[in-house]
């Protein structure tokens, strides 16, 4: 698609709207359709059409994981919780995900931002141009939305329909599921709904004119 070479050779100009709603359904509202959940399950539950996650005893966390694995993709879903959680959505491994909420290694809020196992944050999101951070989009114990486009190596966030955040990873996985994360060692509760997802086709570059397949 056109807008593609936009992420890749100008993402931190990005102005078109957000595209939340759009795509394949990643939650049906009703059950865990499509997901990998623990076997020995007591976080996550669906609760009213949303996916509900709550720490376990002794502060205990929990992934969940799609069953399909995507390459490149561009995915939305509305979250909300009291902003002292501490949560996220993995793209396509464990080690590199995009946070929602309070860092545990920088003890502040670092939503929309990249967390890279081995890197910590690389970048902060912003609310705007040279504004880090963004506490003036974050609506607290009200329903958000996030959107995320991984183009390759490249990752783009946006909450609430402003784009946030660029970031090229060194060691991007080419494949793989997109998860949802409930962070240990706190006391948490975090909602997800309306998660949908757009599988996304990067053109080759001139460099390399063989098709992607």
């Amino acid at each position: 698609m056109k807008f593609i070479l936009i992420v890749l050779f100008g993402a931190s100009t990005f102005t078109f709207a957000d595209h939340h709603g759009k795509g394949q359904a990643l939650f049906n509202g009703k059950d865990f359709t499509g997901w990998k959940v623990p076997k020995d399950n007591i976080w996550w539950s669906v609760v009213d059409g949303a996916i509900v996650a709550k720490s376990g005893p002794r502060k205990r966390g929990s992934n969940i994981w799609t069953e399909k694995h995507y390459a490149d993709f561009d995915m939305s879903c509305e979250f909300r919780f009291d902003g002292k959680g501490d949560s996220g959505v993995f793209l396509r491994d464990g080690g590199q995900q995009i946070q929602i909420g309070i860092s545990g290694s920088l003890k502040r809020d670092m939503t929309a931002s990249p967390y890279i196992s081995g890197k910590g944050y690389p970048v902060e999101a912003e609310e705007k141009k040279g504004v880090k951070g963004v506490k003036n989009l974050l609506r607290i114990n009200e329903w958000n939305t996030l959107r995320i486009v991984a183009a390759g190596p490249v990752y783009d966030a946006w909450l609430n329909g402003v784009h946030v955040m660029t970031y090229t990873s060194e060691n991007a996985k080419e494949k793989g599921p997109i998860g949802l994360q409930l962070h240990g060692n706190k006391v948490m509760s975090i909602d997800f709904r309306r998660l949908t997802v757009r599988e996304i086709e990067i053109p080759s570059s001139p460099e390399d004119p063989t098709p992607k397949g």
